[in-house]
């Protein structure tokens, strides 16, 4: 029974697997986050050109009224579409993180135009 005990202890051919597995599910989960944030951004940026391609559509329509002197009339309609809030591209801006009581976290770092 001791021998099997001391043959266990001493036995180091899974350690070497286990760890370079670590290593690899490490940079794995390390460039799994990376690429999510690159999606991420990419994804608000898409969005922020849709919105943007939304706001700059011409809404504006006129018809002109159709009549004669004796008879029928159908009058003219008029519509115009002012500016709204966040109606140009570049307004969805990156800002530095937040804790939960809107303190920024790691200090002035990642702070941009201050």
């Amino acid at each position: 029974m001791s021998q099997i005990l001391w043959t266990l202890y001493n036995d180091e051919a899974g350690f070497i697997v286990s760890a370079e597995m670590v290593l690899i599910a490490t940079v794995a989960v390390l460039s799994l986050v990376v690429g999510l944030s690159e999606v991420s951004h990419g994804v608000n940026q898409e969005l922020e050109d849709v919105g943007s391609a939304f706001g700059a559509l011409q809404q504006s329509y006129v018809y002109r009224g159709l009549g004669t002197r004796d008879k029928a009339t159908m009058f003219g309609s008029y519509f115009q579409d002012h500016v709204d809030l966040c109606d140009s591209q570049f307004d969805v801006i990156p800002t530095a993180p937040r804790d939960e009581n809107g303190g920024q976290i790691g200090g002035q770092h990642g702070h941009h135009g201050e």
